[in-house]
């Protein structure tokens, strides 16, 4: 696994997120302090995740489909995505935020 810096913590407030540019690219989103990544492509179809609408229940609404993904597993809550978004392990190490990706072969 490859370890890749996203930023320091206070720079991804509750509410906020942000897009990690690795392969594949990767969202990053900060729920009342509790972090998830999963991957930035919406499974339906070719929009950022990253831009998606964040909600309190800890799921991820895309910007153009209107389907909703859970942030802790990936799985859609609702058409039309059908497929669910991998997720990625988040680690806080001091006041710095990574998400840990497979390396490419």
């Amino acid at each position: 696994m490859a370890r890749i810096l996203v930023c320091s913590v206070e720079d991804l407030q509750p509410g906020d997120s942000r897009r990690v540019e690795c392969s594949p690219a990767v969202a990053v989103f900060n729920v009342d302090g509790a972090f998830y990544a999963v991957a930035d492509l919406c499974t339906h179809g070719n929009a950022s995740m990253a831009d998606g609408y964040l909600e309190d229940d800890a799921t991820v609404e895309c910007p153009l489909h209107t389907a909703r993904f859970c942030l802790k597993t990936g799985r859609p809550m609702c058409l039309p995505a059908t497929e669910p978004l991998r997720t990625f392990p988040v680690v806080v190490e001091g006041d710095s935020l990574f998400v840990e990706v497979e390396e490419a072969a």
